[in-house]
């Protein structure tokens, strides 16, 4: 039963090994038929930054995000769910968020997986601060209304 699924959510400094979560989430497990992962990566911005500084409150990050994980849980049947997003001084090609959702079919897991990462986006309480390539004061990333946008188709009710 999706009910008894306890998310995995993790904010953590040090990178992790997209491989091992899912193996760590699915090993021995012969009732997953689908995994889907979204790893998101600091990308370089055409060469100007030398890194993107991610700032969050410890405890609050967690607890919002375990709650839209179990939200997640609640409205898909799932059989895991890891989500694990960093903190700190990230440089371009670095990891910076992983969501890994496992169900027995494959919709489920990509519904979810959507559904997560259009929170972490929009409403993840994470704070983003450009460093510089070229040593220039860099600036506060602010939110992008597309982010916004996205989150909120899932205030309707999904179709079965």
């Amino acid at each position: 039963m999706a009910g008894e699924v306890v998310p995995v959510v993790r904010i953590q400094a040090q990178d992790f090994d997209v491989a091992v979560e899912i193996a760590g989430l699915t090993q021995g497990r012969a009732d997953i038929g689908a995994v889907v992962t979204f790893s998101g990566l600091c990308r370089d911005e055409q060469g100007t930054l030398s890194a993107l500084e991610l700032e969050h409150y410890p405890g609050m990050a967690q607890a919002e995000i375990m709650r839209i994980a179990a939200e997640a849980v609640l409205r898909w049947p799932l059989q895991g769910l890891t989500a694990i997003h960093r903190y700190g001084k990230i440089r371009p090609g670095e990891n910076i968020v992983l969501v890994v959702a496992a169900s027995a079919h494959r919709q489920a897991a990509f519904e979810a997986a959507n559904f997560l990462m259009d929170y972490l986006k929009s409403r993840a309480p994470f704070w983003k601060k450009e460093h510089r390539a070229d040593g220039s004061k860099g600036e506060w990333v602010e939110a992008k209304e597309a982010d916004a946008e996205a989150a909120g188709r899932w205030k309707q009710p999904r179709s079965q």
